[in-house]
């Protein structure tokens, strides 16, 4: 179950033992996170619709006819996404440094929890160089235009789910997929989980963290424990009624 908004509106009751009191969040951080990914997304979508004018000028490898490749439809999508995994692990990562994480991507660590709206609240540099992977891949590979198309919706959509506090993943499977349960742990610790759909290049990179979550130490336990304890009333005691 995702973390409901209203713990958003109120970050301080996540903190605890997750977030230092020096670094809790003031007001409404949902309405921060839309308010930030609405300054930020035009000035991202200016040099993405250059590369987007180059890319269906013909200057790119993409194509029209399907028949030219009906099964290299298949194989380009699952290229394009070990490509561009790779691609903004590495980005990433190196907006981690000290030279570039306080400038551009410190503003999107604001949120240590996170929501769907955080998804898309970068710097605008932040922003447009990890969606560089995506616009590099039909320069170097032959993509289907239509199926161009629908990646690109679907790694925005993956985007919002990585931010969503739904940490459902099958079980086989948590160690395989990067995960909202990664990425929190991600705006948790820093300094873990870069990958954006697959854990390969965390594992490679020796930045492999197994989430909390899966643990019965993530947020949503956090959460349930505090449930069962009870609000706190004024003198330190537990109020248990109902």
């Amino acid at each position: 179950m995702p973390l409901r908004h209203r713990w958003a509106q109120d970050p301080k009751r996540l903190a605890g033992q997750l977030v230092p009191v020096s670094e809790w969040p003031n007001g409404n951080q949902v309405r921060r996170e839309i308010a930030y990914a609405l300054r930020s997304l035009p000035w991202i979508s200016v040099p993405t619709v250059a590369l987007f004018f180059a890319e269906v000028r013909g200057y790119s490898k993409l194509y029209d006819n399907i028949e030219d490749s009906p099964y290299g439809v298949f194989l380009s999508m699952l290229s394009f996404l070990f490509f561009t995994d790779m691609g903004i692990y590495w980005i990433h990562r190196g907006l981690h440094h000290k030279l570039f994480y306080k400038r551009f991507h410190k503003p999107h660590h604001l949120w240590k929890i996170a929501t769907p709206f955080a998804s898309h609240a970068f710097h605008p540099v932040d922003g447009f160089m990890q969606s560089l992977p995506y616009h590099v891949y039909p320069f170097l590979f032959p993509l289907h235009k239509i199926t161009y198309l629908g990646l690109y919706i679907f790694v925005n959509v993956w985007t919002i789910s990585i931010h969503d506090g739904d940490y459902r993943v099958p079980r086989l499977l948590r160690h395989v997929i990067n995960g909202s349960a990664h990425h929190t742990d991600h705006h948790l610790y820093f300094d873990y989980n870069y990958g954006q759909y697959f854990t390969l290049w965390d594992k490679i990179g020796g930045s492999y963290k197994s989430p909390t979550s899966f643990e019965g130490k993530g947020p949503h336990d956090y959460l349930r424990r505090l449930r069962e304890k009870g609000p706190e009333q004024p003198n330190g005691a537990v109020d248990k009624t109902d």
